[in-house]
């Protein structure tokens, strides 16, 4: 006869309290004799300045933000940034961070029976009411389902016991997130800042009510912007096409709209980074001039779930960049967003950065640059600082693909744009292309070579002695067909066309001055699968895992082959999701996920895609009834005035 024992609470909490103190100490204890036998042990030790360590015991929600990747990678993600301020600025919650482990501590873990734990308090993920995943790129899905079994969790959610941490996701990959839903309770869609007080109020409300797992589900659902596979059941027709996807439940929202910050400036932003031991991505002091993009580059889906575009006023990036060097020690400010050039106010905002720090050694440094938006002025106002690289992202190699995916600049564009900058003394200039585009011909990929010798042909037109010689560096991917998108609908070009196209350019850009670097076939070929997936995926990724994938965007760590054998094992057949084109009406894994861009838009665009027609940028012109303005009630929001070029 088994007899019960009636704990109370306080010393059932007593007892919890005493075992997870245990397993930290033992964390504590066994950390310090791995560090020496794994590569970069500053990624697992903690100790950062600007880290937040708050008492475990003096807040009533405790969240980990996991990024799927090592830790010099998850370092360097703004969102990331973004939400471990905001979370650690309320008193009643707290905010870690947890990092995939590279092989090496994987293996010390195991030999250890260690668990995978946060790095502020050491507490194993496990013991956290929340875990927030990053969904950044279709190659880490594999990687959050290692988190998973690193940390002792469940993988698939109906396995998780009503203990377990609710684990959510947010980020661009949260508008097709079918592949891993099925391993998710809870996904955001859209601006997490927007929803994360609402999600953190119900987990505090739900803890103190002892609320079922079920029921925290169902008060997220009536969230907006928050999205419960679970509550949605897909139907499929026998040929392999969704047919359906039908909410189980009256209150499950259909479609689920996603979350908007309608006021940039209005909105928190860190005033501090927590500043690393050992060199990250990004390692700069960053602060986001603007968001969104209405360019409306056919390919491109961040230029459609981002929109509409709001700016950030100049005072409010002053301010934000001036706490961001005073508290971290940085010396490069980095202006981010999908499109720097385009910010109404760039010229002006880098003019005041150079008045306010000049002398102090600062450098201001671009991402990837619209050729048509980099102007000499502005070329003159960086080289004032320390010269860091200039990324110029044509795309494609002649102006009838450019039409074709929207692009909307001209080769003389280009040329101008390079000019500026050899003019004001860069001597490398990278110029990103992709293969394999809808309509795509071999004078378009003969195009690419005339563009890159054109541009090295220009850098030696400002060639002086004594300056370094002009270099162009080549950068090329494969055209991954992305959900919510006008060329959703396309298929990707097939591996071995693909590997003809770069062995092509490889050959005829052996020219002095020109470097060329390519992406690997393969990994476009998985990623095209599970961006355009369904749930049926989840049975190949989680078999996948248990043969060994992982880190699939590392080149040392992909298995192509261990994919294969895992898509064969559970009946996937990749070249239906990859190189299948799409019917106009067929019903998408993701039609349930809205990012406010209407679905005729997009066909719209497709069609003008095929007769080689551009569409204005909306910013500058009319309205092209992409419905994002009117579905969110939230319209493009520029600070004109503010730029004495504007």
């Amino acid at each position: 006869m088994i007899k019960l024992i009636n704990w109370s609470s306080i010393e059932f909490s007593l007892i919890v309290q005493r075992y997870v103190f245990e397993r930290v100490a033992m964390v504590n204890m066994k950390l310090p004799q791995i560090l020496p036998d794994v590569t970069k042990p500053a990624r697992y030790t903690n100790g950062e300045l600007n880290a937040c360590r708050k008492n475990w015991d003096d807040v009533q929600v405790k969240m980990v933000l996991a990024f799927p990747d090592l830790y010099e990678i998850g370092m360097g993600n703004l969102g990331f940034k973004i939400l471990y301020h905001i979370i650690n600025q309320r008193t009643d919650c707290l905010a870690e961070r947890a990092y995939m482990p590279w092989i090496d501590m994987q293996k010390k873990m195991k030999e250890e029976s260690l668990m995978l734990t946060a790095l502020e308090s050491g507490q194993p993920l496990s013991d956290f009411d929340i875990i927030g995943f990053t969904l950044q790129y279709e190659l880490s899905y594999s990687n959050i389902v290692k988190m998973l079994d690193l940390a002792n969790i469940p993988r698939f959610s109906r396995e998780r016991q009503e203990a377990a941490p609710l684990i959510i996701a947010g980020g661009p990959l949260a508008f097709n997130p079918e592949p891993i839903a099925d391993f998710l309770d809870c996904i955001v869609l859209g601006d997490g800042e927007e929803v994360i007080h609402e999600v953190l109020d119900i987990i505090k409300d739900s803890k103190q009510e002892r609320s079922a797992k079920d029921d925290i589900l169902t008060k997220l659902s009536k969230v907006s912007g928050v999205y419960i596979p679970s509550f949605y059941r897909i139907e499929y027709y026998s040929t392999g096409e969704i047919q359906d996807i039908k909410p189980k439940f009256d209150y499950a929202a259909m479609p689920v709209l996603k979350r908007v910050v309608a006021d940039l400036d209005q909105t928190e932003f860190p005033n501090k980074f927590v500043v690393p031991y050992l060199k990250i991505v990004h390692d700069r002091a960053v602060i986001e001039v603007m968001r969104g993009c209405t360019r409306g580059c056919r390919f491109c889906q961040a230029g459609m779930i981002y929109r509409p575009v709001r700016e950030r006023s100049v005072d409010t990036l002053l301010s934000q960049a001036e706490n961001l060097l005073n508290s971290t020690g940085y010396e490069d400010i980095s202006l981010a967003s999908l499109s720097t050039g385009d910010y109404t106010c760039v010229e002006k905002l880098v003019k005041e950065l150079m008045k306010q720090h000049h002398g102090e050694g600062v450098s201001v440094s671009l991402p990837s640059l619209r050729v048509d938006t980099f102007s000499v002025n502005l070329a003159k106002e960086i080289q004032k600082f320390k010269k860091t690289g200039l990324t110029f992202a044509p795309e494609a190699g002649t102006q009838r693909l450019r039409d074709v995916i929207n692009k909307n600049v001209k080769e003389a564009d280009l040329y101008k744009a390079v000019r500026g900058a050899f003019a004001a003394g860069w001597h490398q200039i990278k110029l990103y292309f992709m293969i394999g585009l809808p309509t795509e011909t071999k004078e378009d990929i003969d195009g690419i070579i005339v563009l890159a010798q054109n541009v090295l042909d220009i850098g030696k037109e400002y060639w002086q002695k004594g300056r370094k010689n002009p270099t162009v560096n080549v950068s090329i991917s494969s055209f991954v067909p992305k959900s919510h998108t006008p060329f959703q609908w396309e298929a990707q070009e097939r591996q071995e066309v693909l590997l003809e196209k770069q062995a092509y350019l490889r050959k005829r850009l052996r020219i002095p001055g020109i470097t060329f670097r390519f992406h690997d076939v393969r990994l476009s070929y998985l990623e095209a699968i599970f961006a355009r997936g369904d749930r049926r995926l989840s049975t190949a990724l989680a078999r996948a895992v248990d043969l060994g994938c992982q880190f699939d965007g590392w080149s040392e760590c992909f298995s192509f082959n261990a994919w294969m054998e895992a898509f064969q094992e559970v009946g996937i057949d990749g070249d239906f999701y990859a190189y299948r084109v799409r019917k106009p009406d067929e019903f998408f894994p993701w039609e349930h996920l809205s990012c406010g861009v209407d679905r005729s838009f997009l066909l719209e665009e497709r069609s003008k895609a095929v007769n080689e027609i551009t569409t204005d940028d909306c910013r500058f012109s009319q309205c092209n009834n992409c419905a994002v303005c009117s579905d969110l009630s939230v319209c493009n929001c520029l600070q004109k005035g503010n730029n004495d070029e504007t």
